[in-house]
């Protein structure tokens, strides 16, 4: 199992170029095939008319104006996504498309082994220049995620991985997809928050099973788990990588990764 085609939403926000360099780093890393996907997004033309049923004509100017617009900050940014392949030394193309961003960027991870995007800036309003993502879309891609959170820094991302486990399907299949980056990291903690012991749970040492299962990949994985009492389980998985030192979070696609993927859980990894 590796990892081939690595597929990285780049867009006009200031985290880009972090998004940029996580992406370029692992393609380097797994010698994999970088794809840059920007999408070009529009309101519709009858927004700019003066009342509801209005002349389309009187729209279409200023939609005509905004695509000229976005062409220039399109080139620009493609003109960064080649300068960066040139300077690691990684194979890759150039993507730009047209529609809903959230339709675009799941059809074409579709294709790819790894989707890299940000994620949501809760203090970011947005707006047709930096498109809001669905995460529900993002889910539906059926393909592994890395959300790039927005803020901090990366240089050293997947040295400690962290995987929060919880005896799901849904988290047997990211544990799987995860295989390939997991392997290369200097070390992987497997955290159980709050199990349900017994076998209609994570057994009577959660994590543990899980554990062994990525040490016959090769993987140096250790078992853990605590109890959060009355905090908030998302809040305590990043508590705990922060106290472990991880600098990457592989989580289920459920209520955590919705989480985090929306912004609701921001502060740092």
């Amino acid at each position: 199992m590796t990892i081939k085609d690595i597929l990285v939403y780049i867009d006009d926000t200031a985290r880009s170029d972090v998004r940029l360099a996580v992406a370029a780093n692992l393609a380097a890393r797994h010698d994999a095939h970088l794809i840059g996907l920007r999408v070009r997004s529009f309101p519709p033309v009858d927004v700019f008319t003066p009342y509801p049923g209005g002349l389309m004509e009187l729209g279409a100017p200023i939609v005509e104006r905004m695509r000229a617009e976005n062409r220039e900050l399109t080139a620009a940014l493609e003109a960064r996504f080649e300068d960066r392949l040139r300077r690691d030394g990684i194979r890759g193309e150039w993507r730009s498309v047209e529609g809903d961003a959230s339709d675009m960027i799941t059809l074409h991870a579709r294709y790819c082994d790894l989707v890299v995007v940000g994620q949501r800036d809760p203090a970011f309003e947005g707006g047709y220049g930096v498109a809001e993502i669905s995460v529900a879309s993002l889910m539906a891609a059926g393909r592994p995620l890395l959300v790039v959170p927005y803020a901090g820094s990366f240089e050293k991302l997947g040295d400690h991985v962290l995987v929060a486990w919880n005896g799901s399907a849904e988290s047997a299949r990211a544990v799987n997809d995860a295989i390939p980056l997991l392997r290369v990291a200097k070390k992987v903690t497997v955290l159980a928050i709050n199990p349900r012991r017994g076998i209609d749970g994570d057994g009577d040492l959660p994590a543990v099973d899980i554990a062994l299962h990525l040490a016959r990949h090769d993987i140096n994985a250790e078992a853990a788990h605590i109890i959060t009492g009355e905090v908030n389980e998302g809040d305590a998985l990043l508590s705990y990588a922060a106290d472990i030192g991880a600098d990457r979070i592989e989580i289920y696609t459920g209520p955590y990764a919705q989480a985090f993927a929306r912004g609701d859980h921001g502060r740092a990894l």
